[in-house]
C-alpha cells in the first residue's frame, strides 16, 4: 500500500486531530461521506483499526513500514506500545518537525529528502533514520536551506520543543539528549490498541 497523498482534512475529520499530518482544522466536526453524520457504534475491531490508522497517517507510514516497527518494538522488550511510539518519534523526519524546522511531518520529510539536513556533520536524506542520544542535527550551510528553515521556525507546528531535544535557533542546530518520554508525545492515541490490532499479524 502506497503512502497516502489524498486530501488531509478528510482524514482529520475521520480520525480526529493529527498534529503531524495537517495544521488546518476542519470546518465540519463529523466524518466525511454520505453516512458521516450517522452515529454508528464501533466494533472492537473498528476501534483498534481507528487507533492504528491514526498512527499510520500521523507519521506518514505505509502499512508494511508500521508492521515492521511493531515487530521491532516486540523484540525490544519492555512495553511494546511505548517502544513503538518512541521509535516513530525518534525518526529524523519527525525530529525535524518537533524542532519546528518543518510545519508538518510530510513537509519535514521533504526537507530531509532534499538534502537540507546534516546529522553529525554528514548529509542524511533518509527520513526514517533513527536519531540516537548524542546526535547533532544541523541545517546545511546553504542559503536555500537556511532561508527555508528560518521561515518555518517563525510558525512551528507544535508550540514547545520536547525536553529530549536541545535547539539553538541562532545556529539552526539541535542536539538529541535522550529518548522522548510518553507525556511529550503530542498524538492523542491508545498505543495498546495498536499492539492488540497487530497481535495476530506480528
Amino acid at each position: 500500500m502506497a503512502r497516502y497523498r489524498g486530501p488531509r482534512l478528510r482524514v482529520v475529520r475521520r480520525l480526529g486531530e493529527l498534529p503531524g499530518l495537517s495544521r488546518k482544522s476542519p470546518r465540519k466536526a463529523y466524518p466525511p461521506g454520505q453516512h458521516g453524520q450517522a452515529r454508528k457504534k464501533k466494533s472492537e475491531y473498528g476501534v483498534r483499526l481507528e487507533e492504528k490508522q491514526k498512527l499510520r497517517f500521523n507519521y506518514g507510514l505505509t502499512e508494511k513500514q508500521l508492521l515492521r516497527y511493531v515487530k521491532k518494538a516486540r523484540r525490544a522488550g519492555g512495553s511494546t506500545g511505548l517502544s513503538l511510539l518512541q521509535q516513530l518519534e525518534m525518526r529524523l523526519d519527525n525530529t525535524i518537525f518537533r524542532l519546528g524546522f518543518g510545519p508538518t511531518i510530510p513537509a519535514a520529510r521533504q526537507i530531509v529528502n532534499h538534502g537540507h539536513i546534516t546529522v553529525n556533520g554528514r548529509v542524511v536524506s533518509i527520513p526514517s533514520y533513527q536519531c540516537r542520544p548524542g546526535d547533532v542535527i544541523s541545517v546545511r550551510d546553504k542559503a536555500v536551506s537556511r532561508t527555508l528553515v528560518e521561515a518555518n521556525l517563525q510558525f512551528p507546528g507544535l508550540a514547545n520543543v520536547p525536553n529530549h531535544l536541545e535547539l539553538d535557533k541562532g545556529k539552526l542546530t539541535a542536539k538529541v539528549n535522550g529518548i522522548i518520554e510518553r507525556e511529550w508525545i503530542a498524538l492523542n492515541i491508545n498505543e495498546l490498541l495498536v499492539v492488540e490490532y497487530y497481535s495476530r499479524k506480528a
